[in-house]
């Protein structure tokens, strides 16, 4: 009897023990649950804050410009001065002339578009976007950029806007200048429309120095080589084939 009682005994602390341990067992895969689900919401918090900056960094330009693109392909961005009547979209094609009579939805105009030089590389990117517009007597396209021969203008819109799909960017005015299309047996004479793309320091050099020389006024902001670049152009009556042109350093 006594035997039997000892091994009663230990079958009841057997079972004591085997419910002690399944206890913590169950304790501790809860509670490896709950951390897993606590760690996967702070992931999908952390997604969620970095989706919301993504959405943050797309601009409203920037999405008219997607809409406008299923138009025309060829709308690559919107410049715009701001409070001035300069806020268009950009478009480039595969010539320097068709958008000089079209529209951006491709309908015939005496106006033409904004359009940026047929030879700008987006996959360099090149040194400098070269764009090109009207000077028209009603006012459209390019003809307010004249205002610029006032010093007292220029303060007063220094920046300018150029947006595309992947950049909402500002551009900082460092030059503004009249030339004109010159002939071709003339030397020693800076023909700004051929700078698209430096292919060395000294080219850039040139360029900024050139546009700094014949500026109209002083302006003491200027660039440096790899700053990104924006001339602005169009014609100027005061001359045969005149040209006033303004030139900007990208500053964000």
């Amino acid at each position: 009897m006594q035997k039997k009682g000892k091994h009663q005994k230990n079958n009841k602390i057997a079972k004591i023990i085997f419910i002690i341990i399944f206890i913590l067992s169950v304790l501790y895969i809860c509670f490896r649950i709950f951390s897993n689900k606590t760690d996967g919401n702070e992931i999908l918090d952390s997604i969620d804050v970095d989706d919301s900056q993504k959405t943050e960094e797309i601009s409203e330009r920037m999405l008219q410009i997607q809409d406008l693109k299923k138009e025309n392909n060829e709308i690559i961005g919107w410049l715009e001065i701001q409070n001035t009547d300069i806020n268009f979209p950009v478009l480039q094609g595969t010539d320097n002339e068709y958008y000089m009579k079209h529209t951006y939805k491709k309908e015939y105009s005496n106006d033409g578009s904004i359009f940026l030089d047929k030879d700008y590389n987006w996959n360099l990117p090149s040194s400098n976007l070269l764009l090109y517009g009207h000077n028209n007597k009603n006012g459209n396209m390019f003809q307010n950029l004249l205002k610029y021969k006032e010093e007292s203008y220029y303060k007063e819109h220094p920046n300018i806007k150029f947006t595309t799909l992947d950049n909402d960017s500002e551009y900082e005015i460092i030059s503004v200048f009249l030339s004109r299309v010159y002939y071709k047996d003339e030397k020693d004479v800076f023909r700004y429309y051929y700078f698209i793309n430096a292919n060395n320091e000294e080219e850039y050099n040139y360029y900024i120095n050139e546009s700094k020389k014949a500026s109209l006024y002083n302006i003491e902001k200027t660039a440096k080589y790899g700053d990104q670049l924006l001339t602005l152009s169009t014609c100027e009556y005061s001359q045969e084939d005149g040209r006033f042109v303004i030139v900007a350093k990208k500053s964000k």
